[in-house]
């Protein structure tokens, strides 16, 4: 049986997850516009090829340092990885 609680556990895992998808389409779009490969900008962000396609898949729950280097790699400030969206709901 469906709770508040349960509820809301739910709409935070879909939120963690939509979250991951909307940061590896972003950096997808800026990965291209720039002409990299995913090979060659996994190489240049000296991170491994298969990791950074998860990464651009929503499947990778990305550290700090990692955001940090993909930033550095497209010359972007980190803000410019994050799409701009609507606040997430509340939980």
């Amino acid at each position: 049986m469906a709770t508040p609680e349960k509820d809301r556990i739910v709409a935070y895992k879909q939120n963690k997850a939509s979250a991951r998808a909307a940061f590896g389409r972003r950096v997808r779009e800026l990965r291209k516009a720039q002409g990299y490969s995913q090979e060659g900008f996994a190489m240049l962000s000296g991170l491994d090829r298969s990791y950074f396609g998860g990464v651009e898949r929503g499947e990778r729950n990305v550290s700090l340092d990692n955001i940090a280097a993909i930033a550095r790699a497209l010359g972007t400030p980190i803000r410019e990885l994050f799409p701009a969206e609507d606040p997430p709901p509340k939980l």
